[in-house]
């Protein structure tokens, strides 16, 4: 997805078309242990270093944040300043205290001159983070942990945020950090480091912080600082400054406004006071006038007024800040329909310049995020939603409807700025100030009842984009809650509100969530067949995610006539030749891939191979991928001197193409690797698995799942070298990580607890791998299902670890139980019942019913040879182990 094609559109499900399962591992005695291994493409984290010292800081001093600059004429606190700066640090505590006051009297601007003060003084850390939004602390904190070179690249913003406040907690030089606006007690104090050197300010209008926190309290300016504010910004000394500043309550936003207005305006003092009490407020804010201190609204109203008399574009300018967030606009979003023109985006940033002087607006220190103070935008809004627009006069919401149009516009001309696929990781940054902005905008038209369906389709796609960066649960909370918003604006079965399910029940697919993701898609489903056009493309769509939830499921029944239908209605509705039909094609190849229908499967990735080499050309990625993926069949029927080449020539073709480090690129690797090992030639396969570890712990992070994903391949094959010493401690480092990063209950969790049995069952430690296989075999039953192959190859293993040390009497019986159930669900002729089937002729081997053992490893043999050709791995033990099992008979018989 390389941007969004359309806004709220989904993304058709692509199945897990690109992976290598290891199925079967053989052992000492000739039997099959399924070890199911994952040698995939999931997503993964931070592995191999987490139990090293964090890294240290960059050296230098550390600023973080939008700090306000410092305003014309500022006129500093030197009382309050003074009472920060005093307060005693008890042993081993932090300080903290709370900045309050009402709005208006700079509460910000004394907490940005603290800064200013500790900047000055060398401090090696200061930080501001906007802290009126839950999700603001987090990114805030987040963006804290990247710069301390504390982040992984796929930390979510609450493990990224955990971070940075445990790396405060343990500081031991001078540090600042600023809760800017902070809202609910609850939401700041989890964030505050108790411990540590450095002070945090926190700055509220909420009074019990005070309760908690020593309180630093911010009144007005004093008669003398606000005469002193209007005679340096206007240079005007004559009589009449102390009448406008007692006018204005000596409130610091109003007297800054006025000093700027008269300035501009060349105004004596009366002549402003005058314009002042004049000002007709009611006709601006009839609902509003009484709610702002006074003279407050009229101040700001007066320099608006002037603003958008003498500078083009002010008003649009103005409105677009007021209605964005009110931790700040950055520059990069308002240039997002400029297209990087550079004579736009001089017109814009000339804009802003002018609008600075006026004091309406002010800029981050670094220039990067323009500010506007919360009572500038709250006129600017109540003006906007009280007035209508010319010939306009049913409109809903006013002139603020046509404002929050605007900014969904600039959001949407953003938002196809933000790359798709792996790129999206090195878009982070991109992706935050997206879903900041879009969180700001729906609380505006919540909060001003505006219509606002066309916005819910904007969040959608940041639910989108924070799944595709892993940060699942921020993801899910906010496709949650967008469904709940559609359904409330548009009704449940809108074709939108049935998308903004379908994308729920694609995140919880991902987050490996099957108990709520299937109900979700086969809801969403049958509500696309009753309510739309049956050969609508959302509903193709719908059956194609179904399909893979199912197929991630292990019910390949369902999933393959799903796939089935699925393919046939792609080809009659968009033809044999358009994208979709081919990745369905490919999807349903896969599907008969992993029931073990290898013959069709090798048809159909033939078949679609050459269809997409025709339709979109050799190199394309979809191609590429193709190609994998019929490689893969031969490699799953065992023909690794054809699979080696051409898995060889593949990754050379994805590094020309797609580049070293682009996550098909690593794939490749990974299956190439896969391949040496499976062809016993672990001297080629561990440099390359750890070359891929390397490049996936660089380009993705070291805890994201692709990356634990070759963790576990890298320990599985020093497991295969006989390397136990190497390969435990990475398969328990990898199972710590993976129940840390997806939890308990994650499929690919599951995996790693049972590769971590079967190296202790490899070891000979039976008494650490049976419980373990004994968990896991429990869990997958739970998570699973007592069906899901996964749950079989548990069943099969713990039955192997009961024979190894001569339990017979519960691994014969486990063993029958397994094979039946591979028959049941998988066919007779599945790779995994064949395995299952030899199995259970050695347990009986293994007691000496040699009478039931010979005919099943002779039944066992036939099938492998029809099934998988006579030079397959699995045929050769089925052969060696009928051979040694005949031998035996005729021992016996001697």
């Amino acid at each position: 997805m390389n941007g969004p094609a359309s806004p709220g559109q989904e993304e058709p499900g692509q199945g897990p078309g690109e992976s290598i399962h290891q199925e079967a591992t053989a052992s000492g005695h000739g039997e099959i242990n399924q070890a199911g291994g994952d040698l995939t493409v999931h997503k993964t984290v931070n592995t191999m270093n987490i139990h090293l010292p964090p890294p240290a800081p960059p050296a230098g001093q550390i600023v973080e944040g939008d700090i306000p600059q410092r305003p014309p004429a500022f006129q500093s606190r030197p009382g309050l300043l003074d009472a920060l700066k005093a307060q005693v640090r008890q042993e081993g505590a932090a300080v903290i205290d709370a900045v309050t006051g009402t709005p208006g009297v700079g509460k910000s601007l004394l907490a940005a001159s603290y800064a200013w003060a500790c900047q000055q003084a060398g401090w090696p850390l200061i930080v501001w983070i906007n802290a009126q939004h839950p999700d603001q602390i987090l990114t805030g904190l987040a963006g804290l942990a990247r710069r301390l070179n504390l982040h992984d690249p796929d930390d979510d913003a609450r493990t990224a945020a955990l971070k940075a406040r445990d790396w405060l907690a343990a500081a031991d030089r001078r540090g600042l950090l600023v809760f800017d606006n902070a809202t609910a007690v609850e939401d700041v104090r989890p964030w505050c480091p108790a411990t540590g050197e450095v002070q945090i300010l926190i700055t509220t209008r909420n009074r019990a912080f005070h309760t908690l926190f020593t309180a630093i309290d911010v009144g007005v300016f004093p008669p003398e600082q606000s005469v002193a504010l209007l005679h340096q910004r206007t240079g005007d000394t004559t009589p009449g400054a102390d009448e406008v500043a007692t006018e204005l309550g000596h409130l610091p936003l109003a007297v800054g406004q006025a000093s700027a207005y008269i300035y501009r305006r060349r105004l004596t003092y009366p002549a402003y006071l005058a314009l002042l009490r004049d000002y007709p407020l009611d006709k601006h804010l009839p609902h509003a006038a009484g709610g702002y201190p006074a003279g407050t609204a009229q101040a700001i109203l007066l320099s608006i007024d002037q603003a958008e008399q003498t500078i083009p574009g002010a008003r649009n300018i103005l409105e677009l800040l007021a209605v964005l967030s009110e931790a700040g606009v950055p520059r990069t979003i308002l240039y997002g329909t400029t297209d990087h023109d550079p004579v736009a985006i001089e017109d814009i940033d000339r804009v802003l310049t002018d609008l600075a002087d006026t004091s309406l607006i002010s800029f981050s220190e670094d220039g990067t995020t323009v500010l506007m103070h919360r009572l500038t935008s709250r006129v600017l809004l109540e003006r906007a939603h009280q007035t209508t627009p010319v010939g306009d006069s049913g409109s809903s919401g006013g002139r603020l409807s046509q404002v929050l149009d605007s900014a969904i516009n600039l959001l949407y001309q953003f938002n196809t700025h933000i790359p798709g696929d792996a790129a999206i990781w090195a878009a982070r940054p991109l992706v935050e100030m997206l879903v900041e902005q879009t969180t700001a905008l729906h609380t505006r038209a919540a909060a001003f009842g505006v219509p606002r369906e066309r916005l819910l389709a904007l969040r959608a796609w940041c639910g989108q984009h924070l799944r595709d960066l892993a940060d699942p649960a921020r993801a899910i909370s906010l496709l949650e809650q967008n469904l709940a918003d559609y359904e409330r604006e548009v009704g449940g079965d809108h074709p939108h509100a049935l998308t903004s399910r379908n994308n729920l029940g694609c995140a919880y697919h991902a987050l490996g969530d099957l108990g709520r993701a299937i109900p979700i898609l086969e809801s969403t489903l049958a509500d696309r067949e009753r309510v739309l056009n049956g050969d609508h493309p959302d509903i193709l769509q719908s059956r194609n995610n179904l399909a893979s939830a199912y197929e991630t499921a292990g019910d390949l029944g369902r999933a393959l006539a799903l796939h089935e239908q699925s393919l046939a209605d792609h080809v009659r509705v968009l033809g044999g030749d358009h994208p979709d039909t081919l990745r369905s094609r490919n999807n349903l190849a896969y599907a008969y891939h992993e029931a073990g229908d290898l013959g069709r499967a090798l048809t159909l990735h033939e078949q679609n191979l050459a269809d997409r080499e025709r339709v979109l050309g050799r190199d394309h990625p979809d191609t590429l991928q193709s190609r994998n993926n019929l490689v893969l069949v031969h490699y799953t029927a065992g023909e690794l001197g054809r699979a080696i080449p051409l898995f060889e020539q593949n990754l050379a073709d994805r590094e020309r193409v797609l580049g070293g480090d682009h996550p098909d690129t690593l794939l490749s690797r990974n299956n190439l690797a896969s391949a040496y090992q499976s062809a016993g030639d672990v001297a080629r396969a561990i440099p390359l698995l750890r070359q891929i570890l390397t490049d996936r712990q660089r380009t993705l992070g070291g805890e994201h799942p692709d990356t634990l994903t070759s963790s576990n391949n890298l320990a599985g094959a020093y497991q295969d070298a006989g390397v136990l010493g190497r390969a435990i401690p990475l398969f328990e480092q990898t199972l710590a990580d993976r129940e840390r990063v997806l939890g308990g209950d994650h499929p690919n969790t599951l995996t790693s607890r049972n590769n971590l049995a079967t190296a202790y069952h490899s070891a000979g430690d039976a008494g650490r791998a049976i419980p373990l296989f004994e968990q896991n075999l429990a869990d997958r039953e739970r998570v699973l299902g007592r069906d899901h192959p996964d749950t079989l190859q548990s069943r099969n293993n713990l039955a192997s670890a009961y024979q190894s040390v001569r339990a017979l009497d519960r691994a014969i019986p486990l063993n029958e139980r397994t094979l039946a159930a591979f028959e049941r669900v998988l066919g007779g002729d599945h790779p995994h019942t064949l395995q299952s089937r030899n199995n259970l002729a050695h347990s009986y081997q293994a007691a000496g019913d040699l009478g039931r053992a010979v005919p099943l490893y002779e039944q066992t043999l036939a099938n492998c040879e029809r099934v998988l050709g006579t030079d397959h791995p699995t045929t050769k033990i089925v052969r060696s182990n009928l051979l040694a099992a005949r031998q035996q008979v005729d021992t016996d018989s001697v």
